[in-house]
């Protein structure tokens, strides 16, 4: 059974994604900083699904690690998740340069650093899929998160021109943009329950998307009508609404 990779494993939508593919079947490479808690995620979904689990410490910002993380792995992977982020606080980022840094390298300068080795070894393999989690956050800057929002933005745009480069070797790429999520990252915001989606809702979708190919998905349909709309506001308009 192909393995699964999934990068920044003990997040609420990490986990969900691992017991889908568990639950399919598929042998799991959890990577992330916190070995303690990939050990005890292992034991659960081993005991669960009767697949193999393997943990393996990664830091999305240790960026001279990662092509030895990937070139040292027990079995190369052919599906790859992206799940790391930091929504980090707007407010202190707009003032202190170490939060926008913290929030731009985690979403995007990490991501791009170690997918840039695994397109590179699905190219040459001439198979595989890469899965990116963005943000619908990503698609127009709003006061209330623009550096998260910005980072998303070059990350969708990142996870695009990687897909235009890796189709003609047939290795998939699919953004994915849940809107707001119910995890521990969002627990100190009042989400509106119909527009946020469960962490199993999102593996449910990230696994039809990679099965059916698809390209770009929202996890929550009426993400797509929101964002379509948000796009179509002109900008004489938009820079004075508050969002």
């Amino acid at each position: 059974m192909p393995q699964v990779l999934i990068l920044g494993a003990t997040s609420d939508m990490a986990v969900a994604l691992a017991h889908r593919f568990g639950e399919a079947g598929y042998g799991l490479q959890l990577a992330a900083r916190n070995s303690e808690l990939l050990a005890t995620i292992q034991h659960d979904l081993e005991i669960r699904y009767q697949v193999k689990v393997d943990t393996l410490t990664f830091d999305a910002l240790d960026y001279h690690s990662h092509a030895s993380f990937y070139h040292d792995l027990p079995e190369k992977p052919s599906i790859v998740i992206c799940v790391f982020g930091y929504l980090g606080d707007q407010d202190t980022a707009a003032h202190q340069w170490q939060e926008s840094s913290k929030i731009i390298e985690t979403n995007y300068t990490g991501a791009v650093s170690i997918l840039n080795v695994i397109a590179n070894d699905f190219e040459t393999r001439k198979n595989g899929t890469i899965v990116g989690i963005s943000s619908v956050a990503g698609e127009r800057g709003r006061q209330s998160n623009y550096v998260y929002g910005s980072a998303k933005a070059g990350f969708t745009a990142y996870l695009s021109g990687l897909r235009n480069r890796l189709a003609k070797s047939n290795v998939h790429v699919v953004t994915v943009k849940p809107g707001f999520v119910d995890t521990r990252m969002t627990e100190h915001l009042n989400l509106p329950k119909p527009l946020t989606a469960q962490p199993q809702q999102v593996a449910k979708q990230v696994f039809s998307a990679v099965r059916k190919k698809k390209n770009v998905i929202y996890v929550l349909s009426v993400w797509k009508i929101i964002m379509l709309i948000i796009r179509l506001i002109p900008e004489s308009i938009f820079k004075k609404m508050k969002l």
